[in-house]
């Protein structure tokens, strides 16, 4: 096998020394229970935290900074990127990056984390213990390099959730670092590894995207709202992913409201003629002989 070959193969594999701090909180995570055992408040406690992560996560990460879904202030821009940086999903313009990529080589070959293509240990965390995306791809991102702010976060991101494992652990002691840091850190990971595994795998598809999106119920509700995958890879910039009535997308509901008093605006929805399964305005279909792969223009 020549060199470059090798490289590519080493570029996959995970590099197990350098994820011994991602392995630690997962140990700490599942010894929690047997450390200091669960209580209703603690389980309100993390089930706070988790949600004050998703949020960060779903409204700022993935629709505002990825998708540019609505508009905000600078000042709740930042605090919607200190809100997705506690969940310690590496920095907001890094996972903008990769998550614009995704949307761009959507299970194709260049996909960062396609199950069609590489499997699903590969899309749920293999691809994030792998050195292959270790960088920021500043290229993907030029909208949002001119924020200092959001530059200082991306190289510093890890002072945010530190700070907050101090903080619950000088008001509440180790219960409530166990169950206000590491347990919903660790399971707002996995739900949100899950959208780029399970709901590419799992459910149903109204629409006939070039990938394999489904929606997801059990998703929607463990992510608020992120689930309804299928309804995002049609039509990606919107503000809701629930489209309908029944489709319960909490992340949506609470943007209305933020709305309602002027703290974010332009919320993005879906014309009707999508919703009812038109083409998506602006959407380019390439001849693909080698894979999926597609450019969905309006997602970047």
């Amino acid at each position: 096998m020549n060199p470059s070959a090798l490289r590519e193969i080493d570029l996959d594999r995970p590099q197990w020394l350098k994820s011994v701090p991602f392995l630690a909180v997962h140990g700490v995570a599942l010894a929690a229970p047997f450390l200091d055992p669960p209580t209703w408040a603690r389980a309100g406690l993390a089930l706070g935290v988790y949600t004050a992560m998703m949020f960060g996560i779903t409204a700022g990460f993935h629709r505002y900074f990825s998708h540019r879904a609505f508009r905000t202030s600078r000042a709740f821009q930042f605090v919607l990127a200190l809100l997705g940086t506690l969940s310690v999903q590496k920095g907001v313009l890094w996972w903008a990056a990769h998550h614009r990529d995704h949307h761009r080589y959507s299970d194709g070959p260049k996909d960062v984390h396609s199950p069609v293509q590489r499997g699903f240990w590969w899309s749920h965390v293999g691809w994030i213990l792998s050195a292959r995306y270790d960088e920021t791809r500043p290229d993907r991102v030029k909208d949002l390099l001119r924020f200092p702010e959001l530059r200082w976060l991306d190289r510093w991101g890890m002072v945010v959730p530190a700070a907050l494992a101090g903080i619950l652990f000088a008001a509440g002691g180790l219960p409530w670092l166990l169950w206000g840091f590491f347990v919903p850190v660790v399971v707002c990971w996995h739900a949100t590894f899950a959208i780029n595994s399970v709901a590419h795998v799992l459910g149903s598809r109204r629409y006939p995207t070039d990938d394999d999106s489904r929606n997801n119920l059990v998703l929607a509700l463990l992510t608020l709202g992120e689930g309804w995958h299928n309804n995002h890879h049609f039509y990606p910039t919107t503000a809701n992913q629930g489209w309908f009535w029944w489709e319960l997308d909490v992340s949506y509901l609470v943007l209305r409201g933020l709305a309602a008093v002027g703290i974010v605006w332009d919320l993005r929805t879906p014309p009707a003629h999508v919703r009812a399964g038109g083409l998506p305005p602006r959407r380019l279909q390439e001849d693909r002989p080698a894979g999926r792969e597609v450019r969905v223009e309006h997602a970047l």
